[in-house]
């Protein structure tokens, strides 16, 4: 491998915009923005809109919606076809 072309792999705090719970992971992606970890050094801050903290699938949230009648709808033009 060439040296020097490849992004810096380091310590990175990603924080989830909607609860504002964080975690520390390493990653390539920087920030300007900094923050003080429990551990006490700085890292690089990357607010993201959506983390497993608040996606509705991991939170649980997630709803199946036939807000159009769908399955009605297939039935009316095409009968119930169940044997």
């Amino acid at each position: 491998m060439k040296p020097d072309i490849h992004p810096r792999y380091e310590p990175v705090v990603f924080q989830d915009r909607t609860t504002g719970k964080a975690f520390l992971t390493r990653s390539t992606a920087t920030s300007e923005a900094r923050i003080e970890w429990e551990d006490g050094n700085t890292y690089p801050l990357i607010t993201i809109d959506i983390t497993a903290y608040s996606h509705p699938f991991w939170t649980g949230n997630q709803r199946v919606m036939d807000t159009q009648g769908r399955v009605e709808k297939f039935r009316r033009r095409y009968g119930d076809r169940r044997r």
